[in-house]
């Protein structure tokens, strides 16, 4: 069941970002503080990923949770029982196929992909630097190169 009224809903989606996300700015700064130089919405590559370590091949998505489908079968419940149910199922579902084909892409291309759902870059950012710095140093044992 919908809270608002069509116009506050309507209100609500218009708001919506596509790039310089909260969730992405908290994940930007925190990589550029500790050193690493990045390109964001990087057009170059399949799926547009958010942010992007030319230099480790390592593209990254922050991902929020309802349009990427966290939990895909409770919310997917949830879902049914909304008023556009059908929209809003088949949307998510296309936003799932299309973000495990841009993985596979990617992949293909040698490119290295990592994902973070927003609320984990928001409740722990650092955390998620983590990941990002322990694929950095897996790649470059992977590689044998110290200066990569």
């Amino acid at each position: 069941m919908d809270n608002l009224t069509p116009m506050q809903r309507k209100k609500n989606m218009q708001h919506i970002k596509a790039k310089d996300t909260e969730i992405e700015l908290l994940l930007r700064r925190e990589l550029w503080k500790r050193g690493y130089r990045f390109r964001k919405n990087y057009k170059q590559l399949p799926g547009c990923p958010d942010i992007v370590l030319t230099k480790y091949k390592i593209a990254i998505f922050c991902d929020g949770e309802f349009f990427h489908g966290k939990d895909w079968e409770s919310l997917k419940v949830r879902l049914e029982k909304s008023k556009n149910s059908d929209y809003w199922i088949n949307k998510i579902s296309k936003n799932k196929e299309r973000d495990k084909a841009v993985n596979q892409e990617l992949l293909l291309k040698g490119w290295t992909v990592i994902r973070f759902w927003g609320k984990d870059i928001k409740r722990n950012v650092v955390e998620c630097v983590h990941v990002v710095e322990e694929t950095i140093f897996e790649l470059k044992i992977e590689n044998g190169k110290d200066d990569f």
